[in-house]
């Protein structure tokens, strides 16, 4: 890969994307020329470069490199507390602390108005006090668990993302990552499902931003291989918002130990979208 042009800085930006974006129009540079030299398809780095959604760290930094950009992430960006784990198809258990733990189990037992604040301690094995101490509020609690899993879903799809050939396999990533996360972490993902309304609405907004980060990366796939003539939709929004709301159900049917394990449910629903998108069927 080789660099473009000397180094500009954007130390302590707080939209790398248009860092990004300036840089590559300086440069007389499409999309279609940094995608074919950093492997990050053209409408990932659209969404990045309009703030509509975040590229892993890694790919990041290859972007910046190629376009030499010298780029400090902000602090607190989306990828600075990402979920760590080897590929995006393992699943270990969630790397949440005991409080946290304990929260999520009682929250989806109970509700979160149903759930007390002597009964997370209980579960927890600590003090009303000892709960206080690292989290201020049962809200605190709520959004903590909240925040944790959308900024795992966010990962593990846009690492799954970037693996992909084309737009349309980009698109079945997509789909396939989605699907295994509301398996494996189905815990979460019915909290995400059935609480929002019990977020305070700053917590809300900030949530409903992150869902439409997740939107937005598969609404920018989908939209690329109707552009490629892959599939034919009449609406890559609409499209999108099918193929979402299809893959996030599951958590709400699926019991383990069933006929079908996480990884053929995902195969499943991949050639549901493929079927929902339209000719041709094949990757």
């Amino acid at each position: 890969m080789t660099r473009q042009g000397p180094v500009e800085s954007a130390a302590g930006t707080t939209n790398p994307g248009a860092a990004l974006r300036a840089a590559r129009t300086a440069r007389g540079l499409s999309l279609r020329d940094v995608a074919a030299h950093t492997r990050v398809s053209p409408a990932a780095l659209s969404q990045l470069e309009t703030g509509k959604a975040s590229l892993a760290v890694e790919r990041l930094a290859q972007v910046a490199s190629y376009l030499g950009v010298e780029l400090d992430l902000p602090a607190g960006s989306p990828t600075d507390d990402a979920a760590v784990f080897r590929h995006w198809r393992e699943f270990d258990p969630p790397a949440i602390e005991p409080v946290l733990s304990a929260a999520l189990e009682v929250f989806v037992e109970t509700g979160y108005h149903g759930a007390s604040i002597r009964e997370v301690a209980d579960r927890a094995g600590l003090s009303v006090a000892g709960i206080y101490h690292h989290h201020p509020s049962k809200q605190a609690l709520l959004v903590a668990l909240m925040e944790t899993g959308m900024h795992e879903l966010l990962a593990r799809s846009e690492a799954a993302r970037d693996e992909g050939r084309d737009a349309l396999d980009r698109v079945c990533l997509l789909v396939e990552a989605i699907v295994l996360y509301h398996l494996y972490r189905q815990q979460q993902a019915f909290l995400g499902a059935s609480e929002l309304r019990s977020l305070t609405p700053e917590h809300l907004q900030r949530h409903v931003e992150l869902r439409d980060r997740q939107q937005g990366m598969v609404e920018a796939e989908v939209a690329a291989a109707v552009e490629a003539g892959q599939v034919d939709v009449p609406s890559a929004a609409a499209a999108a918002r099918a193929l979402v709301t299809m893959c996030t159900a599951v958590a709400s049917w699926y019991r383990p130990g069933g006929p079908m394990g996480p990884e053929d449910v995902a195969s499943q629903y991949v050639d549901y979208a493929l079927r929902l998108l339209g000719p041709p069927l094949t990757r």
